[in-house]
């Protein structure tokens, strides 16, 4: 190597990566900063910038750090940071003394935010090992997360109710992507949502999913939510039938709350491997089924009581979807808002909206979904008065073995 070069060889990036992780389990979260800060100098990187994601999903903004660069804010959409984020790959921007690279930081699929950097110069051997370091960095933000206050606040850019940091708590990661299926989920009014949450695991092939809305606002709402989410992990983890987590879901509502109180509900199960999909519909309005970028029908099913009246055994429906399909949940939130002129915005603007953004290549379930929810906010006047939640899944089929075989 001659004097003043930087070894970027496979050895050097497994120290590195190695030294990071090892110091990182013992550092204090304020520490994390300098710490990568000060991984990427040794690559030959300078001006880092830890960008996270905002509640809302309109910003990326800059955690503030020791050796960390802040600047403004980034637009998730149109700016280099943001295609990093929604495309979840590299963007390289050339500059007047070097390139900024953008690297999206991924936990598993779930998208953390972006970490910026920027190089003299850029080769291969930069690139992966600030791929692989964007990667360990995006799981150490993780972990401690999980012990700090510090990135909740600098992802908040507004004060948020007490009800939205309950539900905040409770979610799943707002997106998932293994090669069979590919999900996501959004809730609006980031900031003061009550009533509105998701769940979903992927057990062997078996991808289970939840979408809720408990009655009424603020913080009654939210504690409603949290049982009926609670049961149907419960119920999940235990049973196995979509009417046992039902019934399950609708003891602990009546039995905490009585016979006055109720949720509406969707409950799904995805065969991942074979696109048989099964569908209990509690009360939501039907969701819709999305081929080639056009919904082709709403998937109804037999009325059941939301959770919390005390209903028969519900009616299971049955589809099976073809690779490449969607399948959108939303709640009453979306459809029963007013449009500038008064009227309730209504399930044909909704599908409207759907059919237009169809027509433009796909970004990837992540992408599509956040247009969608600034589509639609913008189609309301930017007015979100109820809790509203929009939930997608594709499947793609499939198999994923060989991604367990080492080359």
């Amino acid at each position: 190597m001659g004097e003043g070069s930087v070894d970027r060889s496979e050895g050097f990036g497994e120290r590195l990566l190695g030294g990071l992780l090892d110091r990182a389990r013992l550092l204090p979260p304020q520490l994390i900063a300098p710490l990568i800060a000060e991984g990427v100098a040794r690559i030959g990187g300078r001006e880092v910038s830890i960008l996270l994601q905002d509640y809302a999903q309109e910003l990326l903004v800059p955690l503030p750090g020791r050796k960390l660069h802040v600047s403004q804010p980034e637009p998730v959409f149109d700016s280099p940071a943001g295609r990093a984020f929604l495309r979840a790959a590299a963007v390289e921007v050339p500059q007047a003394h070097g390139v900024r690279m953008y690297l999206p930081l991924l936990d598993g699929s779930d998208q953390v935010g972006v970490m910026a950097v920027t190089m003299d110069a850029l080769d291969d051997d930069d690139r992966r090992l600030l791929g692989r370091l964007a990667s360990l960095v995006a799981d150490i933000l993780v972990t401690k997360n999980a012990y700090t206050d510090q990135f909740f606040l600098a992802r908040r850019r507004e004060p948020m109710s007490v009800s939205a940091e309950i539900q905040w708590g409770l979610l799943p990661p707002l997106t998932m992507s293994v090669p069979q299926v590919e999900l996501a989920g959004i809730l609006e009014p980031a900031y003061r949502v009550a009533g509105d949450s998701f769940d979903y695991a992927l057990n062997d092939n078996i991808l289970h999913m939840a979408v809720i809305d408990a009655m009424g606002h603020d913080l009654d709402a939210a504690v409603m939510a949290t049982v009926a989410i609670g049961a149907y992990r419960h119920a999940r983890r235990v049973f196995i039938s979509l009417a046992e987590k039902y019934a399950f879901m609708d003891e602990a509502i009546s039995r905490q709350f009585g016979a006055d109180h109720f949720v509406t509900a969707q409950l799904m199960h995805v065969n991942v491997a074979t696109g048989e999909m099964e569908l209990v519909n509690a009360g939501h309005p039907a969701p819709l089924l999305i081929r080639d970028g056009q919904v082709v029908q709403q998937l109804e099913s037999a009325t059941t009581l939301p959770v919390g009246f005390g209903g028969e055994a519900p009616r299971v429906r049955e589809h099976t979807l073809q690779r490449g399909d969607r399948v959108l949940c939303y709640t009453d939130g979306i459809i029963e808002e007013r449009t500038e002129g008064g009227e309730p915005f209504g399930e044909e603007r909704l599908i409207g909206c759907v059919n237009r953004l169809g027509q433009d290549p796909s970004e990837g379930v992540r992408a599509d979904l956040r247009r969608l929810s600034h589509t639609l906010k913008k189609e309301r006047g930017g007015r979100t008065s109820d809790d509203a939640t929009l939930f997608m899944i594709e499947w793609r089929g499939g198999a994923a073995d060989h991604l367990a075989v080492l080359d």
